[in-house]
């Protein structure tokens, strides 16, 4: 695996889940906001934003922090994510995923925040905490 530059950035994160026939809470549009993820299925909205960005009155994990791979990635590099999840994995570190056109996200606990760090970079990768 080559070597990856991982930006830790600052401040907390929610992941939450929204009735599947709302509409997309119009401040997470704002195109000055923190990082925003929102994916619709038939069966739920998951948004990921920060914690004062999230909407009120709805199901959420708190207590995120996230981890951004330096990129554009190429789309024909292969075992990205799966690297960074098994060293996370293998230092008893849960995470949740996303993927943007240009790179790869994590968001871990921020309990775990220091054990993820310490993996990534036993691991040989370059992060940097801002």
């Amino acid at each position: 695996m080559r070597k990856l530059t991982v930006d830790v950035r600052p401040g907390e994160y929610v992941i939450a889940r929204l009735d599947p026939a709302v509409p997309v809470p119009s401040p997470l549009l704002d195109p000055g906001a923190a990082f925003v993820s929102v994916t619709r299925t038939e069966r739920e909205l998951s948004v990921v934003c920060s914690a004062a960005a999230a909407p009120e009155g709805v199901v959420a994990e708190s207590g995120w922090r996230l981890l951004t791979v330096r990129g554009p990635l190429e789309f024909t590099l292969t075992g990205i994510m799966a690297a960074l999840a098994g060293e996370l994995a293998a230092a008893g570190v849960s995470l949740f995923a996303v993927s943007t056109y240009d790179t790869d996200h994590l968001l871990v606990k921020d309990a775990d925040l220091s054990r993820a760090v310490t993996a990534l970079r036993s691991a040989g990768h370059d992060v940097h905490e801002g």
